[in-house]
């Protein structure tokens, strides 16, 4: 039964990525998605998508690797900051609270149970547009940038995990998310499991990384406005030579209409877009697929693309030769 701490954590507020060539990235993101530089610090950019109400959605940081860094949670309220830093704290995962920063006042820092950085708050640095980025209608954030693929929001994060099931309880009784949907193994626990902050059917996912490394990265995902422009960003990945690993297609799970691309540092992005579907029930039983059901592949029948589940960043070792092993149809076979 819903009760009102599941509604503590609001959104997936910002999230930190990192690269190794921090230049095609920045590209990436500012030329193709049409987002904003708004602030630089040291080996740091920061990135927001058009209609983002906060000041900033992506901190570009140049790494000898890639992967993600921190990730943002806002809270819905001080009340609901505090109820889940307290949560956290008595699983002695916490980090401890951090003085404000770029956009963001005090932060919570903790980490999941496979090791990814988070932090939550609820002090926030809402956008303003300078005159050349004011928007004609006063009800969204700034102006429609009409170029590139337009990237509207940030959606959804997707972590590895070494174990889905530890990293699944805690959203749901820690952070107290609500579960939408999971994926269960034949031989017990979970190997994908999905979870919501509001109406929207998913904000974090977790999925398992068959490599048993802890704290990787599978994919961030933006929200374009139309299944339209996903089949347009398609294009735009084409001419562009960025790798298109999968779609656009539909899934099952969801049913969400995707896109998946590796950005110049190698992270994964999703383009994602539910049309009209929503979660409205607040009492929504999880809907759990068997490993036999997901085999069918996805809402059409296309089968999941295999670097799907070799593919995550940061890299393991030889992860280019696993990742065109997979892409080829054929074994890997380690260095000796």
């Amino acid at each position: 039964m819903t009760n009102y701490e599941n509604f503590d954590v609001s959104h997936l507020g910002a999230v930190e990525l990192f690269t190794p060539v921090f230049d095609e990235s920045l590209s990436f993101f500012t030329d193709l998605l049409a987002m904003k530089e708004v602030a630089r610090i040291g080996d740091s950019a920061y990135l927001r998508c058009w209609d983002e109400y906060e000041l900033y959605t992506i901190k570009l940081t140049a790494s000898h690797t890639n992967g993600v860094g921190r990730t943002l949670y806002r809270a819905s309220s001080r009340e609901a900051l505090d109820r889940r830093v307290a949560a956290i704290e008595a699983t002695g995962l916490g980090h401890g609270w951090k003085d404000p920063e770029v956009g963001v006042g005090a932060s919570y820092e903790f980490e999941d149970p496979d090791g990814h950085l988070m932090a939550i708050y609820y002090d926030t640095e809402r956008y303003v547009p300078a005159d050349a980025d004011r928007p004609a209608l006063k009800n969204q954030a700034a102006k429609f940038p009409g170029r590139g693929v337009n990237a509207r929001r940030l959606d959804h994060i997707n972590y590895l995990a070494a174990d889905v099931t530890a990293s699944g309880e805690f959203w749901r009784d820690v952070m107290m998310a609500r579960e939408s949907e999971r994926v269960a193994l034949d031989d017990g626990g979970y190997g994908a499991w999905w979870y919501r902050f509001q109406q929207k059917s998913y904000d974090v996912v977790y999925s398992n990384d068959w490599t048993k490394e802890r704290g990787r990265f599978h994919h961030l995902a933006f929200s374009p406005d139309t299944r339209e422009d996903i089949l347009k960003a398609a294009d735009i990945f084409l001419e562009n030579g960025i790798f298109i690993e999968y779609g656009p297609y539909k899934h099952a799970i969801n049913q969400t209409f995707f896109l998946y691309v590796w950005e110049p540092g190698g992270n994964r992005i999703e383009f994602a877009n539910a049309g009209a579907r929503l979660i409205l029930d607040p009492d929504w039983p999880v809907v759990e697929w068997s490993e036999a059901e997901r085999a069918k592949g996805q809402a059409w029948g296309m089968k999941t693309v295999p670097t799907f589940h070799t593919h995550g960043t940061p890299y393991v070792e030889d992860q280019e030769e696993i990742d065109r092993a997979a892409i080829e149809g054929r074994p890997y076979t380690p260095k000796a």
